[in-house]
This record gives structure tokens, sequence and C-alpha cells, in this order.
């Protein structure tokens, strides 16, 4: 095991799938020398090369669309979008090309591509740069939707993505680069789609939660503690594929469910995770589920109006206890 930040393990793993692979290669807006805004790509042109870490121009649906042409053909680019935000200017290549072509050829053709950038709050980048998008992203067949939240997971899932025959939406948050933890330091190490991680046993309600609401949710789960409620946490990590059967067998354990997420409380994952919840085990449920998510407005520049839109760890308290009859 090596500790590492979440950046480092994103650098890692690309490099490590570049030796092994030379039909994987980088593309992506100031990767090459600056080594992309958060470091994630530092060093790899010095190593690589120009062929293999290439810049783009500002033109996301022209370098996600060379990035669709170049997997159909047997390589195995990585993408990397300066913000996940701007995955509306290259949908068309997104949701009908690379989603769809695996589909329209047979199984003829593979799309082994990774669309990979950073998103989500903490820096008051503003309503553009700011966003979580991944919840409308799990709406389009033929993609999977990737959300790791520790370094480990980071590199376990992006090396599973690269390995993928199939289009990835790889999201990262720009808050979580410089938090630290522990990676196997095995290069063969990967973690499967679909696999939930049970972050924390408890008895009482299940809270879902990814990214920087699963460390908001453990700081509720150990306030909830002090007052003798014992709350599970689960990581779904993957948002498509869903391991949906982990979360339903914890709720028919505690009989209550919270999902919680930056993105915005309307039509979010935790949307679904429920509605899906509420279809499997409808008859183990004590309460209605419930849903912690970001006011339905655009983020604003100021920290302080920024925190008044997402979801504080008041909220998820507040919503277990909800569930417990107790709010």
């Amino acid at each position: 095991m090596s500790v590492k930040t979440y950046a480092n393990a994103i650098r890692d793993v690309l490099a490590e799938e570049m030796r092994r692979d030379p039909e994987v290669f980088l593309m992506g807006e100031d990767i090459a020398k600056q080594g992309g805004i958060f470091g994630c790509t530092r060093g790899l042109l010095e190593e690589f090369g120009e062929d293999r870490v290439r810049n783009t121009p500002i033109s996301e649906n022209t370098f996600v669309g060379a990035g669709v042409g170049a997997a159909s053909v047997g390589m195995r680019p990585v993408v990397e979008l300066m913000y996940m935000d701007f995955l509306y200017l290259a949908m068309d290549q997104v949701l009908n090309q690379a989603a769809k072509i695996r589909y329209m050829f047979g199984g003829k053709v593979k799309v082994p591509l990774v669309i990979r950038g950073q998103q989500g709050i903490g820096r008051g980048n503003g309503a553009q740069h700011s966003q979580s998008v991944e919840s409308m992203m799990m709406n389009i067949p033929g993609i999977k939707v990737v959300c790791p939240s520790t370094p480990a997971d980071a590199a376990g899932l992006l090396r599973t993505a690269i390995r993928d025959d199939n289009p990835v939406l790889f999201f990262e948050h720009k808050a979580l680069y410089a938090t630290k933890g522990e990676v196997p330091d095995d290069r063969e190490f990967a973690v499967p789609f679909g696999k939930a991680e049970i972050v924390r046993e408890g008895k009482d309600a299940t809270i879902v939660a990814n990214f920087l609401y699963r460390g908001k949710s453990l700081e509720a789960a150990e306030l909830l503690a002090k007052e003798g409620i014992s709350a599970e946490l689960i990581d779904p990590r993957t948002l498509v594929p869903l391991d949906i059967d982990t979360i339903a067998a914890s709720v028919k354990k505690t009989g209550r469910l919270v999902t919680v997420h930056e993105a915005h409380k309307n039509m979010g994952w935790g949307t679904e995770v429920a509605a899906q919840v509420t279809e499997k085990v409808f008859a183990y449920l004590d309460a209605p589920p419930e849903r912690v998510g970001s006011k339905m407005c655009s983020l604003p520049f100021n920290l302080g109006l920024e925190n008044a839109v997402v979801p504080q760890v008041a909220d998820i308290v507040t919503a277990v206890k909800k569930t417990l009859y107790k709010a």
C-alpha cells in the first residue's frame, strides 16, 4: 500500500496503463506541458511524447468526437474535459455516437473511450463550472457512469474504465484531488463496476452517498451515533451499472433509506435509487425514503451562498431522523 492523493492516484494509473498498452493515449485542454488543471497528467508528456499526450483546441465537441473515432478503430483514448460541465458541448458525440455505435453495428465495433474530468463545488467557480451532472448521464443507454470518492477507488475504477470496451464517463470531484488515502501498489488492482461499498455498518437507517457527501454522511452518522441512532453508509461508486442489490439488502435490514448527493435533489440520482429500492423491498420500508440534494437553482460564485444551496451535515442528520419520526 502507498498513501496517495486522489489526483496522484489518477495520474499513476494513467501512466501505468499507457506503459502496459500502447493503444492508450490522452487528449484534452492543457494536459501536456501544464499537466491538466489539477495536475492529473503532470509529467506524462515527458515520458510518452506528443503523440500520446495531445493538447486540444477549446472545442469539446470536436475532440470528444475524435476520441469516439479513435476508439472505434481500436485505440483506447482517455479524453479529459477541463470541467465536466462542458459535457453539454459534446452531447451529440456522447449521446448519439459513443453510446450507440456498438449497438448500431451489432457489437462488431467496440468503443473503449474514457471521458474524465472534474466537477462540483468548493472553489466558488460559479454556475457554469461547479455543477454535478452525473445524474443526467444515467439516462443514456450504452454509457457507464463512474463516481470515485477515494484515492483507492479513483485508481481501481479508472483502471477498470480504461480496460472496458464501452464508453465510460469518469467523474472526479475537484474538492477531493488533495485528499489522501491508501492505494494498493498492485498494477493490476481494479475495482469492478456495479459493486457498491458498505463504508459503515448500521441497523437503524441506510444512507447512500458519494463524492464529498460520503465524508459528510460519515460525520452525520457519528453525530447520530451519539444519540443512539445507528446509520449504515453505502457508497455506490458507479451509478451505471448501479448495485441496487447491496442497497436493497441494507434497507431490508434497516427499514429506512436516505439518499445524499451534491447534484440537484430534483431528478437527482438519489431519486432513482429511492424508486428502485421501493420497487424491490417496499414491504420492508418503515418510512418513506428521504432525498437530500442541492436546491433547484444555479450555483453562486460566493462560497457562503454556495453552501446555502448545497446540503450540509445537519441536513443529513435531519433526514435520517425524519425517517425515524424524530425530526
